[in-house]
């Protein structure tokens, strides 16, 4: 009974989190649709739109080192309360003047808000689990968020853009962060630990740790899957001649398997094992690699398309759960900041990569080569065993 009541509570301290990261995320990702689409409308090239959507990610890649060090000595109000102020001022430039210089200083505010954000949260709701099997659970709901903020950001700016212009749908993206901030103002914070005996070192000393290295090479996998997905399907969908509303559903069967699952994760937390489940589902997103190439009709790629984002929903909250065990309480910021460093990075360069090696190869060809070498690596993931629950004692 007592183990009901302190799930009931869990939820419940978790709800506003999860909204407020939800309205904020939102709010970046309104923008980072509507800005390259009045780029577009006023004459700019898609050079200047597409530089306007990586200005997104340049500041994370940057900023997220300070960030996650921010969080770890001021705790999870301050950098949201930042991330909010920076959030409304860029969106708000926007809609007071909208030209291409002051776009590109909102993505890039709104880029950097985002990203020291989401590792306040993910370091806070870290600290609201007692134990793995709550970390997994509490990992698993705020996966859901960024799905949430995908769909609900686009689709408001683009039914304003439609009906008010641009300027209103600035002004109605501004407004959602200070909603953020209405759903935080009561969220308990965790005490910060002291760190005065803690060593200063360096945030990539963090990465000397084996079984940290493996955590985050097994995170690449899935963060290089996922995008690999995302890039490549249309090209084979191109080649095997069908329409942009077949191969949009197809990449719509992905986003639903991946947020079903993550769904599910807190009815099995406590049977779970996260090496295990991030070993295996590894394994498998590189076998539907192999075989998405030999797919013929629209749905077997549907098929392929499902198991791929259930094994790939799967693996960022045990990789987030994993990540809290294995770190030291007093680092969780500078972790999770080096981890969206990577997959910034990571983001910024595959999709080019898949692109050089699409053009040797084909589409067919760079299924094959990412599932191979995520299919081998998949087997890394063993290194983890006894990494999860264990190492969390000694922290």
């Amino acid at each position: 009974m007592s183990s009901t009541h302190s799930a009931r509570h869990l939820r419940a301290a978790l709800a506003p989190v999860i909204a407020a990261h939800i309205c904020l995320h939102a709010a970046m990702t309104g923008m980072r649709m509507a800005a390259p689409l009045f780029a577009l409308s006023h004459g700019f090239g898609e050079a200047a739109a597409g530089v306007l959507v990586a200005l997104f990610a340049v500041t994370q890649i940057f900023l997220s080192l300070p960030a996650g060090r921010f969080a770890d000595r001021r705790g999870f109000k301050k950098p949201m309360g930042l991330a909010v102020i920076a959030t409304v001022v860029g969106v708000s430039l926007a809609a007071i003047w909208p030209v291409y210089p002051v776009l590109c200083l909102t993505a890039l505010l709104c880029g950097g808000a985002a990203g020291a954000a989401t590792i306040a949260l993910q370091r806070h709701v870290g600290r609201m689990a007692a134990g793995a099997s709550e970390l997994r659970e509490v990992f698993s709901w705020v996966a859901i968020a960024p799905a949430a903020s995908n769909f609900l950001g686009p689709f408001a700016a683009g039914l304003m853009i439609d009906h008010g212009g641009y300027r209103a749908a600035f002004a109605m993206l501004a407004a959602m962060p200070l909603l953020a901030w209405a759903l935080l103002r009561r969220v308990h914070e965790a005490p910060i630990e002291a760190t005065r005996g803690a060593q200063k070192a360096p945030a990539w000393d963090l990465l000397r740790d084996r079984g940290l290295r493996r955590l985050m090479l097994m995170n690449w996998f899935m963060n290089s899957s996922w995008d690999l997905h995302g890039f490549m399907v249309p090209l084979l969908g191109h080649e095997r001649g069908l329409s942009a509303s077949v191969i949009g559903s197809i990449l719509g069967a992905f986003a639903i398997a991946a947020a079903i699952v993550r769904l599910m994760i807190p009815v099995f937390a406590r049977q779970m094992r996260e090496w295990a489940l991030i070993t295996g589902a590894t394994a498998v997103a590189g076998l539907m690699f192999l075989l998405y190439p030999f797919t013929r009709s629209a749905e077997t790629m549907g098929l392929c398309s499902v198991v791929i984002g259930m094994a790939l929903g799967l693996v960022q909250p045990m990789v987030m759960s994993m990540l809290h065990q294995i770190t030291p309480k007093h680092r969780h910021g500078e972790a999770l900041a080096v981890r969206l460093i990577l997959i910034n990075l990571s983001s910024v360069g595959m999709p080019m990569l898949f692109g050089a090696v699409g053009g040797v190869l084909g589409a067919s060809g760079v299924f094959w080569a990412m599932g191979t070498i995520v299919g081998v690596g998949s087997h890394l993931g063993t290194g983890l065993r006894g990494l999860g629950e264990d190492a969390a004692e000694h922290k």
